[in-house]
């Protein structure tokens, strides 16, 4: 399937669907308006196509994720040949009231804006039904459509770097509620106390695809009591388990991921490096889907329980950071014995970014959505580790430790190349090629959400804003300043910038290990 991109999708009323090729494990279908990608996500979920792991539809398009080595070219004639029912409810729910308390900071400018006034911006707010069209960048937020058209009025300029939870917004044809607090551009006319998101729930976002909501304003909402994050890793800690010394930059428990909740605002997350935490769960006898500990930058110090039961058999792999069990040198890639009260010890490696510590039992912290990956975009998942933390171990697998596993590549230093799939967007900047003539260097804003590359920027065409569409692991995307972002594990679920390539899923464990300063090339290719 050769790249396909363009600016905007099939015209409305065109129910046609466009397939685009988004790396080699996604594909993006644009359609003509909003009732066709719910429609079409409809569809897809209803007819269950071999490969597709997750479904997640935005503004014009809806974003097929799948599993490596899924054949994208009969995906997407299959999905081609989808009948879009556009009148059949989807997710029909019942009706959500949210209160209000119609004070926000950008209340006076949206007044300005639509010429209706302060009490006309509020009536038109509260005079419909909205409908949720689908989740966006953290979850629980949701994009709510049906509103009277007169509010629709563009983002802010600059957004703001911190919007409060609760905080009720508008952006062009939609109203949305902020989950929690988080970065924004949305022009914000209120505020409410309303549970998006709450983990304990059966389905844990209250505003999924297909509900209705009603807003009702209101004087002073109640104050909803505050939640501690899912996060505690110790739910049940017994014997079996390590004590936290000390953290290092950033120690975080993480798994293979929570793939399939796209659509209400929940990415996959997951080990940045993935075989370098598989290798790890094979050496110890774990089964694959393991948690483990990923440990950036090294630092990381840990004693085993002092009343274990029998000693711990744990192994490092990844970023080759020098260790030792009380002082004791032990090496990487192989198996190594804690006794009770034992101290293992991480050092800076020498090169790459992430080293992964396994337990033979596996980390047993609290599941969600079932995943134990911590996602620092989200909040979803423990909280990264902080000294004194116990962090409760499973119990032993009963088949034995492996140690004639094949070893996966050691992270180097240097230039990293990684290949990439141009498109779906590569139409959005005046020269896509750029993009692989440069040689990038790796931020230090870099994060396990993004990695940011400085170099020359890439001069975007004039094309005003993309409509928020899905986003995958791997998407290099270009924001208005030119300097592309590779998104990383933690990545949003959906984005408003042009994606102009996608990294191979072969290369992004090899992403997931290049560390601030280092270089970085990128290779075009074709989809496999």
């Amino acid at each position: 399937m050769t790249p396909q991109s363009r600016s905007s999708g099939p015209d409305p009323g065109d129910h046609r669907v466009r397939v685009l090729t988004c790396g080699d494990a996604a594909l993006l279908c644009e359609v003509g308006d909003l009732d066709d990608v719910l429609a079409l996500a409809d569809a897809v979920r209803g007819a269950g196509p071999a490969g597709v792991v997750d479904v997640v539809p935005a503004a014009r398009t809806v974003l097929l994720v799948t599993a490596p080595d899924t054949d994208l070219d009969a995906l997407g004639s299959a999905v081609r040949g989808l009948p879009l029912d556009r009148s059949t409810p989807v997710g029909d729910r019942a009706t959500v009231d949210v209160p209000v308390v119609y004070d926000g900071a950008d209340l006076d400018k949206v007044a300005r804006l639509t010429g209706l006034g302060v009490d006309g911006v509020v009536r038109a707010h509260t005079a419909g039904t909205w409908r949720v069209a689908f989740g966006g960048f953290a979850p629980g937020f949701a994009y709510l459509v049906g509103g009277d058209e007169r509010l629709r009025v563009p983002r802010r300029d600059e957004p703001r770097t911190e919007v409060p939870a609760g905080a009720v917004g508008l952006a062009g044809e939609f109203s949305g509620i902020y989950p929690r607090s988080s970065p924004g551009g949305w022009q914000l006319i209120g505020r409410t106390d309303v549970d998006l998101w709450n983990e304990t729930r059966a389905e844990p976002a209250l505003l999924r695809p297909g509900a209705r909501v009603r807003f009702v304003r209101t004087s002073e909402p109640r104050r909803a009591p505050e939640r501690d994050r899912n996060g505690s890793v110790a739910p049940r800690c017994g014997r079996r388990r390590l004590e936290v010394v000390a953290t290092g930059a950033l120690a975080l428990v993480q798994d293979l991921g929570r793939p399939g909740n796209g659509a209400v605002g929940v990415g996959s997350s997951g080990a940045a490096d993935r075989a370098a935490l598989a290798l790890a769960n094979r050496l110890v006898a774990n089964p694959p889907g393991a948690a483990g500990l990923e440990v950036t930058f090294g630092g990381l110090v840990v004693r085993a329980g002092p009343d274990l039961p029998a000693p711990l058999l744990v192994a490092l792999t990844g970023a080759p950071a020098p260790a030792d069990v009380d002082g004791t040198p032990v090496g990487h890639d192989a198996l190594v014995a804690m006794r009770p009260g034992q101290v293992l010890r991480l050092a800076r490696p020498p090169a790459g970014l992430r080293t992964y510590l396994a337990v033979r039992g596996g980390i047993d912290a609290a599941a969600v959505l079932g995943s134990r990956s911590t996602d620092v975009l989200s909040g979803v998942g423990p909280a990264p580790l902080a000294v004194g933390d116990a962090v409760p171990i499973g119990p032993e697998p009963a088949e034995l430790p492996r140690v004639d596993v094949a070893p996966v590549p050691v992270p180097t230093g240097g230039v990293v190349t990684l290949r990439a799939v141009p498109g779906p967007r590569a139409d959005w900047v005046v020269d896509p090629g750029a993009l692989t003539r440069t040689v990038w260097t790796a931020s230090t804003r870099s994060d396990r959400v993004g990695m940011r590359l400085d170099g020359e920027p890439l001069r975007r065409r004039d094309r005003g804003e993309l409509p928020s569409e899905g986003m995958v692991r791997g998407a290099i995307q270009v924001p208005p300043g030119g300097e592309p972002v590779l998104f990383g594990a933690d990545h949003p679920v959906t984005g408003g910038y042009p994606v102009v390539a996608v990294v191979l899923d072969a290369d992004l464990d090899r992403a997931g290990q290049v560390r601030p300063g280092q270089q970085v090339r990128f290779r075009f290719v074709r989809p496999r």
